[in-house]
């Protein structure tokens, strides 16, 4: 077995908590930035990686008849060549650093990191700023993800389905669309999940809990930003059920009804009643959708 590499100039192979490595990253940070920037991000993936390595092995019993300190010893040293072996490759990790991070990246770094803003009007809410048209992540990370989002909410959207005669995936496509595919949802005021993916606000008759966010209004083109209470759910069952509520029920959005599997009708009657002031919100939402059927 080899030892991790800590060569200095060879900065592909060492890290940058080997002081020689260190100095060489200094220097290529005034020299060229844009390669120090992917090279550190690059490090921190492997320290990352070898850290959650650590995590699991510590999370494991060790106190088998073949444990020793040598064993946890060349554990360790094994499990560091591992974490810069899957580091070579990547996971994804530090190329959305570098995006995040880089002056090039930086209009959709601050997509990423903003907090929720939300665009409201007549009691239903949209938030164009963290969609997921908005949310930059590496490709192979964002089609696990939205994956991931597709299968959690189908049983949620298909009893939805029923209610309003609307298909399954487009529901889905617009609740991605919304929460930045499940990561990007309203939060309560300590931290927790409201599974609101609609951004459904809290009017007078809502007895449920509340979770209060800033959010964006334009009234006459002057845009404001109060502080709105939107409603929040115990699950995102309980979230698809008051939306298809709120779509079947109120005559607002018949036309939305009516449009059926036609999912640029669907999103261009959702525009047009209101739901979002975004001016591209019918055509962010059919791509969505599009991506929804292709993973369904």
């Amino acid at each position: 077995m080899s030892l991790p590499a800590s060569i200095p100039g060879n900065s592909a192979s060492s890290l940058a908590i080997d002081s020689q490595s260190l100095d060489s990253l200094r220097l290529q940070a005034k020299q060229a930035p844009d390669k120090a920037l992917k090279l550190a991000a690059k490090q921190f993936e492997t320290v990352f990686m070898n850290m959650m390595l650590k995590s699991m092995r510590d999370a494991t019993p060790q106190d088998g008849a073949f444990d020793s300190e040598q064993t946890k010893m060349f554990t360790s040293m094994l499990d560091q060549q591992l974490s810069q072996n899957m580091g070579s490759r990547g996971i994804g990790l530090a190329e959305l650093m570098v995006k995040q991070l880089s002056r090039k990246g930086n209009n959709d770094a601050q997509s990423v990191t903003a907090a929720p803003e939300t665009v409201t009007r007549g009691g239903v809410a949209a938030t164009p700023a963290i969609t997921a048209a908005s949310v930059a992540l590496p490709s192979a990370y964002t089609e696990n993800v939205q994956q991931d989002f597709v299968q959690r909410m189908l049983p949620h959207a298909a009893i939805a389905s029923r209610e309003t005669g609307l298909p399954a995936h487009q529901m889905i496509g617009q609740a991605a669309l919304e929460s930045g595919w499940g990561h990007r949802t309203i939060r309560m005021a300590d931290g927790t999940d409201s599974h609101n993916l609609f951004g459904i606000k809290a009017g007078a008759n809502w007895t449920g809990k509340v979770a209060e966010v800033k959010t964006t209004e334009y009234h006459n083109g002057v845009a404001s930003k109060p502080t709105e209470k939107f409603r929040a759910y115990d699950s995102y069952a309980d979230a698809f059920r008051d939306y298809a509520s709120q779509l079947s029920g109120n005559k607002r959005y018949a036309d939305v009804i009516k449009q059926g599997g036609n999912a640029h009708g669907f999103a261009q009657a959702l525009q047009d009643a209101g739901y979002a002031t975004d001016p591209k919100y019918a055509e962010k939402l059919v791509k969505v959708i599009s991506r929804v059927n292709s993973l369904a």
